[in-house]
């Protein structure tokens, strides 16, 4: 009865809070005194810490504000998220260190490299990266970065002057600024003057897609590793311009929840992490236990999350000599919320934040020494490692595609990590790299165990859970050939910086333009000479012309009958060329070994005008994927389709509509008769994942969906959990034969491809094999993990199917082709679907 009056207490006291007026002593330590001189948050934004959701503009004025007063602060913008929003850091530090702070920056950068174990750690400051709200409904990050920048400005007294002498803290106070600016809109304007906790008040369900993401609706956590998107470029660069040696990322999660730190999942965390970091991280978090019991906030550790995939902000520091850790408030999702625990405020979710942030510092002030010698001793180790492997060196490429290879080149570079050129043509483990297409990475260089994690595969785990995906092996992800090399014979030059590739018409022609299609960008330039009503053609046949091979799905142009005369149509390919970096070769003769190019195996193309279906029901994330393809990639216009006015749209306009994975029973009959009728006039259905299960219910696909019959036997209740996780395929790469000359495989230079898999929709086969271009192979797990059940089920089933329905078409993929925006090596998968699914 003591206990429930206390929770009732506590949760009275809470609502009392958030219904007064709330000022910042409420976060701050009261013990110390604060300079008058510096601006608290109330005075440049206009409200209080708490009292309403900060949006990013006002978090900006404030930062800047404060960079501009206090000498212990300096700001940068490291550039701008696709909404033109700045990527803002603070580097906080005592007024002297910043007089020496580059000096300081490469001495704590020496320490990664050889020789740095002769330098002195006594005086050395500890670097500490510090980032908020990743997630831009997860606000309590953000809006306590407020304080804490108040906090970090105006301190004063013994203590904070040691520990801004002993630390450089890199703020950045908002991971997502377009998400953070999109969650504030709406918990804003749906806030009413008297807080309403009701779980079903509208300001705790956000409208599609949410603040979670970005603008391209990304989950931009995941993109640590791949640094696809600009919130991503910025820090990754800001992480290896420092090395920091913590990085903290604050995050939200259920309202029933309390709070969370890290260590987490002991068996859950990923090989190549030393054992030494995760003892780290818990000794950190005696700290976060420390400050959190003295505040009287309830909070757990080591269970729930994992340390495993490298994509994430707290576990991509563990690959770097870094410590990551993640912590995870209970959310509000708005101003003030019932839930088990009590009222939950909004302003109880910053304190635990600002709270945490205060004993990160803590810890890294008393634990300085230890965690600079584990930053060190971790990068010697690594190399010693390196020097005694077989294996030197690693080449990646193919032959035909180098925009593929150069974008996977581009990535190493943005994590420092040092490749070479092909010396020349060459065939390595029985595969053809070509000098140009290719590069080659030495192991012997700073950080081979961030390169192993990238290259590696793995298919024996110690869990069968995972909280993300359980393999993302680059090379697999961009299709491209790679093996490993016992020696540098075969390197050339170090390339120290990488330049664009160039594109180009050889030369001007009376007759026709070729192009195959294996490049990445191919799709852009075809998707230009059909808007600018220039006939173009695809090879249904490979044939040989003028000392040349030309594969399935070659483009052709002839010069005649166009609406530009031969010069201007010239002058148009060569830009186009060069704006999508391919190479061009004019012909002048249509007599070939093969299909003549006046042949009908030339099937003529003609312009895209596609749709996206988006909005409630339908997975955000993958839209947002297929959207960023087609917008930032292709330069292709997309209509975004919403479900909730789909049903009054005339459809005649649209050549193709895509319809994303999508949850159960959103889309309904209404909507799948009316699509049905525009793909029985001549329409292209192009559906993922689930769709297959919408396509078969309402008649438009006949599909056999395999199903599990798995049986729990002699598992107990506490198990339950466990044996359904280890069910889930969260995400894992899969081996399946390709037929090349369907056109769903025009432009793959290999009879295989791989796949990437985070569902578990399994498709028979048809009975057709000519039906069946893309076929999962008898042993297709190539890393990753998945369970003997689902492994069963995969075998020699079919991930894509196109049927017929009318005059159109209806195609279904079961794996993502655009996963995360770093999947180049299926992206060409749906744009081949797009350009020649009427040949199928």
């Amino acid at each position: 009865m003591k206990r429930l009056l206390l929770f009732s207490l506590l949760g009275f006291c809470q609502f009392l809070l958030a219904q007064e007026s709330i000022n910042l002593n409420y976060y701050l330590p009261q013990n110390i005194s604060y300079d008058p001189s510096i601006p608290k948050p109330s005075d440049i934004i206009g409200h209080e810490v708490g009292e309403w959701h900060v949006t990013h503009d006002k978090l900006m004025f404030y930062m800047k504000t404060l960079a501009s007063v206090s000498d212990r602060i300096t700001i940068e913008n490291r550039g701008f998220t696709f909404e033109d929003r700045p990527i803002l850091l603070l580097t906080v530090t005592s007024p002297k260190n910043h007089q020496n702070i580059e000096g300081i920056r490469k001495e704590h950068l020496a320490l990664t490299e050889n020789g740095g174990s002769s330098i002195n750690l006594e005086t050395m400051p500890i670097v500490v990266y510090q980032g908020f709200s990743v997630h831009g409904n997860e606000p309590s990050g953000a809006n306590a970065g407020l304080a804490y920048a108040y906090y970090l400005a105006a301190a004063q007294g013994p203590e904070i002057e040691k520990m801004l002498e002993n630390t450089v803290i890199l703020m950045d106070p908002s991971f997502n600024p377009d998400g953070l600016q999109r969650f504030a809109y709406w918990a804003n304007t749906n806030k009413s003057e008297n807080l309403n906790p009701d779980g079903n008040e509208r300001e705790y369900h956000e409208v599609w897609p949410g603040g979670r993401t970005n603008h391209y609706w990304f989950d931009i956590n995941r993109d640590w590793l791949p640094v696809q998107l600009p919130e991503s470029r910025a820090r990754i660069s800001t992480f290896h311009k420092w090395m920091p040696n913590i990085l903290t990322d604050h995050h939200e999660m259920g309202t029933n929840s309390t709070f969370f730190f890290q260590p987490g999942e002991a068996k859950r965390v990923h090989p190549l992490t030393p054992k030494i970091n995760q003892e780290l991280t818990a000794e950190i978090g005696t700290y976060h236990a420390k400050a959190l019991d003295k505040i009287g906030s309830l909070y757990y550790s080591e269970e729930g999350y994992d340390d495993y995939y490298y994509g994430k902000g707290s576990t991509f520091p563990d690959v770097n000599g870094c410590i990551g850790i993640l912590f995870e408030q209970a959310s509000s999702r708005g101003h003030i919320q019932e839930s088990e625990n009590g009222l939950l405020t909004f302003p109880f979710t910053i304190r635990n934040q600002f709270t945490t942030a205060l004993s990160t510092i803590e810890a890294a002030q008393n634990m300085r020494e230890k965690i600079l010698k584990y930053q060190r001793d971790y990068f010697k180790d690594i190399r010693n490692e390196a020097l005694k492997n077989k294996t030197k060196a690693l080449v990646f490429g193919d032959s035909k595609d180098a925009n593929k290879a150069w974008h996977l080149a581009e990535i190493l570079s943005r994590h420092g990590i040092k490749f070479h050129e092909l010396a020349n043509d060459a065939t390595i483990g029985g595969k053809v790299f070509a000098k140009g297409n290719s590069y080659v990475v030495p192991m012997d260089q700073k950080n081979p165990r961030l390169i192993q994690a990238m290259f590696e595969k793995r298919t024996t785990f110690t869990d069968s859970l995972f909280y993300d995906i359980s393999a993302w092996t680059f090379p697999l992800a961009f299709d491209l050939d790679y093996a490993e090399m016992p020696s540098l014979i075969n390197a050339g030059p170090e390339i120290s910086d990488i330049k664009a590739l160039e594109g180009r018409v050889d030369r001007e022609s009376d007759y026709a333009y070729l192009f195959e299609w294996n490049d990445y960008y191919t799709p852009k330039a075809l998707n230009a000479i059909l808007n600018k009503d220039i006939r173009a053609k695809v090879a249904k046949r490979p044939f040989n012309l003028e000392g040349r091979a030309y594969d399935y799905g070659t483009i052709m142009i002839p010069v005649q009958n166009q609406s530009l005369d031969k010069t201007a149509l010239y002058n148009f390919l060569n830009g186009i060329a060069q704006d999508a970096k391919i190479k061009i070769t004019a012909v002048g003769t249509g007599l070939t070994q093969g299909i003549d190019l006046g042949s009908n195996d030339f099937e003529a193309l003609k312009k895209q005008e596609v749709g996206l279906l988006v909005g409630n029901g339908i997975a955000s994330n993958d839209a947002g994927e297929i959207w960023h393809l087609f917008d930032q990639r292709y330069d292709m216009k997309l209509s975004k389709l919403d479900t909730d006015y789909f049903n009054r749209i005339d459809l005649k306009r649209y050549t193709a509509i895509i319809i994303p994975n999508s949850w159960g029973g959103s889309l309904d009959k209404k909507t799948a008769d009316k699509l049905k009728e525009w793909i029985k006039d001549g329409g292209i259905a192009i559906g993922y994942l689930r769709a297959a299960e919408w396509f078969e219910k309402n008649e438009m696909m006949k599909l056999t969906l395999k199903k599990d019959s798995l049986v729990a036997k002699n598992i107990s209740y506490a198990q339950k959990r466990d044996f359904l996780g280890a069910q889930v395929t969260g995400g894992a790469i899969f081996e399946a034969d390709l037929d090349r000359s369907h056109p769903i495989g025009y432009g793959y230079k290999n009879n295989t491809v791989a796949l990437f898999r985070d569902s578990n929709v399994y498709l028979e086969p048809d009975k057709d094999s000519y039906n069946n271009p893309l076929k999962y192979t008898q042993n297709p797990l190539l890393s990753g993990y998945i369970s003997e059940e689902n492994l069963k089920l995969l075998k020699k089933s079919v991930p894509f199917q196109v049927q017929k329905l009318g005059k159109g078409k209806v195609i279904i993929f079961t794996d993502n082709t655009n996963f995360r925006a770093f999947w180049y090596g299926t992206n060409k998968l749906l744009m081949n679907a797009i350009f020649f699914g009427g040949m199928m």
